[in-house]
């Protein structure tokens, strides 16, 4: 008996989704179903950037909330309308100074990192570049600290930008980037257990800086309502204005599926995975292994940045205390992983999975439970708990374990898994 060919099994697997799809439009409407798609779809970016750094390269990123924030924040700070009290202030011209400051320390700091290129040891580089870094954080600070508690006071904080929508989602991803590029650059040489712990604690503290900075991004106190890149409900209905912004991240996700395809099967992306699958045969080789993780890395985190800065925009509000790693990091990994690693088309397919059933499990185990309750008071006189409809809004978190349980022990590869070419 032949095995299914892959392209069998993926046309099963995708009529399966548009299965499940139709249930969720009978049962919830077709406004709930484009609501879920469009977050589907921004998953769907996320786990393309995840799937280029580990399934390409082996790079185990546990930091990809703290990209979603990045984004997210420039979203807030190119797109939202501008706060006029701030920029008809002197404060803007106080805050440039504080900027100048920044950007001066920071060619000093670089500067001194290039000691070893005058004959300067190594040590003696790090020793310098470390104290002169701690002498440049320490003097912007105290620039900083009474310009930031002047905007609290006043305007309360210094607003967006007032550009475009797209301006917002192309600065998520360069700022994601670059980050993403300065913590290559620190981590990559690190094996890949303690790149996962580097990159979740960075995670962690660009949260707690977007969390407090006050005077930047309104902290605890939230921004909205973000503007989207397309005319919202109000002129074109709730249908009408979720479809086009599924149009919109339905396009993007096609152009990065198309250039990461084309990268897949070029030189640099066999480049790639050579590293992955030997790195030590691959520097023998003459491979410049640390600067090829990097540029994967980056790639990654851009792809990232963009995706957290659509979601950003389309749930409407910035809460930075609303990234949390089960959403922003641990979903995104499930997605990959059940989709197989490495399959850009098995990561989208992954992420509208995962993200099908983490929406439907809630009111599916509310259903579920509440028939339980029904049937137990009406066969055998069982008194059900009184809490018993908010444990089954924890389900979800069962429900995603489950899955992924039986995918692994079903589809170790995940349920599109990377095809592999053997050359004859």
């Amino acid at each position: 008996m032949n095995a299914i060919s892959p392209a069998s099994r993926d046309l099963g697997l995708l009529a399966l989704l548009l299965v499940i799809l139709g249930g969720v439009w009978l049962a919830l409407g077709l406004p709930f179903t484009l609501r879920m798609l469009v977050e589907a779809s921004c998953y769907a970016l996320l786990a393309l950037g995840l799937t280029i750094q580990w399934g390409y390269a082996g790079l185990f990123n546990a930091g990809i909330m703290g990209f979603v924030a990045l984004g997210g924040f420039m979203t807030v700070f190119l797109s939202f309308p501008r706060n006029e009290a701030f920029w008809q202030s002197s404060m803007p011209l106080e805050l440039a100074h504080v900027l100048l400051l920044a950007a001066a320390g920071a060619i000093v700091v670089f500067a001194a990192s290039r000691l070893t290129r005058i004959g300067a040891p190594k040590g003696l580089r790090t020793a310098v570049t470390l104290i002169v870094l701690a002498i440049a954080y320490l003097v912007v600070m105290s620039a900083l600290d009474p310009v930031a508690s002047k905007i609290e006071g006043g305007p309360g904080w210094i607003g967006g930008m007032g550009l475009p929508v797209g301006f917002g989602w192309v600065g998520g991803g360069i700022l994601a980037g670059l980050v993403g590029y300065a913590i290559g650059r620190i981590c990559l040489g690190l094996r890949s257990d303690y790149l996962a712990i580097a990159t979740l604690g960075i995670a962690e503290i660009i949260k707690a800086l977007l969390k407090n900075a006050d005077w930047l991004t309104r902290g605890t106190l939230t921004v909205s309502p973000l503007p989207w890149p397309v005319p919202h409900a109000g002129d074109l209905g709730f249908i009408g204005a979720r479809a086009a912004y599924l149009a919109v991240t339905a396009i993007i996700i096609v152009l990065v599926y198309l250039l990461l395809e084309r990268a897949y099967h070029a030189p640099w992306g066999r480049m790639i995975r050579a590293i992955r699958d030997n790195e030590i045969a691959a520097a023998a080789m003459g491979k410049n292994v640390n600067a090829r993780r990097l540029q994967i890395f980056t790639l990654g985190c851009v792809i990232m940045g963009v995706g957290g800065a659509a979601l950003a925009s389309f749930v409407g509000i910035f809460d930075p205390g609303g990234f949390v790693p089960l959403n922003h990091t641990f979903l995104i990994w499930v997605m990959v992983i059940l989709g197989g690693a490495g399959n850009n088309r098995g990561a989208i397919f992954g992420a509208l999975l995962v993200y099908v059933i983490w929406v439907m499990s809630e009111p599916a185990a509310l259903f579920l439970f509440g028939l339980a309750r029904d049937l137990g008071r009406d066969w055998f006189g069982w008194v059900a708990p009184s809490d018993l409809d908010s444990r089954a809004l924890q389900m979800r978190v069962f429900v995603i374990g489950l899955t992924i349980t039986l995918v692994l022990r079903l589809a170790p590869r995940g349920l599109m898994p990377e095809p592999v070419r053997r050359m004859e």
